[in-house]
């Protein structure tokens, strides 16, 4: 993520998120995210509040596991990319948006508790999808493919 395109959000899921699969079988979710920010007026000093509002598209694994663990009101940290999307509407339109990318999801936890739960890692020979048996145990020292660091 060097190429200077990268963002970090933190703010409320504003729907229940949507799994879907691609025709080759590969997990996307998306969801909305609320990211509110407030600020002093200087002239009058009430406090003032904006809102904006992003659309957050996951992949694979990830995409799998947001759609179990989140759900609208939840307050998350996101990191990724901004990435352009365009299509042609039926009427032939051409309609294009900006949307978020995730590389990474977390559970913000400033005002409460999360409970995270360690998925078993799949390997690529068995497709990640839901369901799939974990790796098999690793040979030799070290981390093997089939493990996470931590």
């Amino acid at each position: 993520m060097s190429n200077g395109n990268t963002v970090t959000l933190v703010g409320n899921v504003t729907r229940d998120p949507e799994l879907r699969f691609t025709n080759t079988g590969q997990a996307t979710t998306t969801f909305g995210l609320a990211v509110n920010r407030r600020w002093q007026n200087r002239q009058t000093q009430e406090w003032e509040e904006a809102t904006s509002f992003f659309d957050v598209v996951c992949w694979r694994e990830m995409a799998e596991n947001a759609a179990e663990s989140l759900s609208r009101g939840a307050r998350v940290i996101v990191t990724g990319r901004l990435e352009q999307r365009s299509w042609e509407t039926p009427e032939g339109d051409k309609r294009s948006k900006i949307e978020v990318v995730a590389d990474e999801i977390g559970p913000s936890i400033r005002w409460a508790t999360a409970q995270v739960t360690k998925n078993e890692r799949r390997g690529p020979a068995e497709g990640g999808g839901r369901g799939a048996p974990p790796a098999g145990p690793s040979g030799g020292g070290g981390y093997g493919y089939s493990e996470e660091p931590f």
